[in-house]
């Protein structure tokens, strides 16, 4: 896993930072860290997920099963989430994660610092 410090270091210096975790990882996150943006990526289907992981070839037959397994009940989680991503096709996946980041970036709250520099302009220039 990624250390908490690293984590924080990250975000006190202004960066986005984008980690690959299970469900339970990110609910601890969640309760860790504020202004946590959560993305559940969710695959088109369980046979697409199985043949994905199959394709890996990065797991023995009985730890394949038992990530299936899990899977089943992962999924079910996506309603704790923030977004939903479908990662059935690639480009279009990645499309909306660069939105979802592009739009967390906009939000009022994060612009703050923005707008008063703006607004202190309109009371500071004259009319004429």
């Amino acid at each position: 896993g990624t250390a908490r410090s690293v984590v924080e270091q990250e975000l006190s210096e202004g960066h986005d930072i984008i980690l690959e975790i299970d469900v339970q990882g990110a609910a601890a996150v969640r309760a860790a860290l504020d202004s946590v943006v959560s993305i559940f990526i969710l695959p088109p289907s369980f046979e697409i997920l199985r043949a994905r992981l199959t394709a890996r070839m990065t797991e023995r037959p009985e730890e394949l099963e038992l990530r299936l397994r899990n899977a089943r009940g992962e999924v079910e989680q996506y309603r704790h989430f923030d977004y939903l991503v479908l990662n059935d096709e690639v480009e279009r996946a990645a499309t909306q994660l660069v939105a979802i980041v592009h739009a967390e970036r906009a939000r009022r709250e994060r612009q703050e610092w923005a707008a008063r520099r703006a607004l202190a302009t309109f009371n500071e220039a004259p009319l004429r």
